[in-house]
């Protein structure tokens, strides 16, 4: 008899019910393999076109930015889900042409500089309440300050 999950099945039946720790030796390194592939075809801009030898020598991002390329563009003028973030330092919040931002932001009187981006990057739900951003922040200081550091580098 085989003992499956809160079963007993005749013999032959067994090879049809494989454990779940056979199943997952199967198919956890398939997954895991197609997941690390699509990762770093995001990672390097594969994904897009881009010759991954040279996608990140342009503009390298540090790594906690890499979930903000997601939705930002940092192309002058290339929108994503969010605006282009390029030229972001000293710009008024909500002043780019060509996005249709929330009015929490458009009457929010930020400007954008190290110590707004840090506000923002914190909670940006507190910082601009009714905003449609659906980030919920960067709690830890120091990848805040990479992703800052970084920002206030695209000119």
């Amino acid at each position: 008899m085989f003992e499956g999950i809160g079963r007993r099945y005749p013999r032959g039946v067994a090879a049809l019910f494989p454990t779940m720790e056979n199943r997952m030796k199967r198919v956890f390194p398939k997954v895991a393999a197609k997941l690390a592939g699509c990762l770093a075809m995001l990672s390097t801009g594969a994904a897009h076109g881009e010759n991954p030898a040279t996608a990140n020598a342009a503009t390298p991002h540090p790594l906690p930015f890499t979930s903000c390329m997601a939705y930002h563009s940092t192309e002058p003028g290339k929108m994503k889900f969010g605006p282009s973030l390029h030229g972001v330092s000293g710009r008024p919040a909500a002043s780019l042409p060509g996005y249709s931002y929330s009015e929490a932001l458009k009457q929010s009187g930020i400007t954008w500089n190290a110590e707004t981006l840090d506000k923002w990057l914190t909670s940006p739900k507190k910082t601009a309440p009714g905003t449609k951003m659906p980030f919920p922040g960067i709690p830890d200081r120091d990848k805040r300050r990479q992703v800052i550091e970084f920002l206030l580098t695209l000119k």
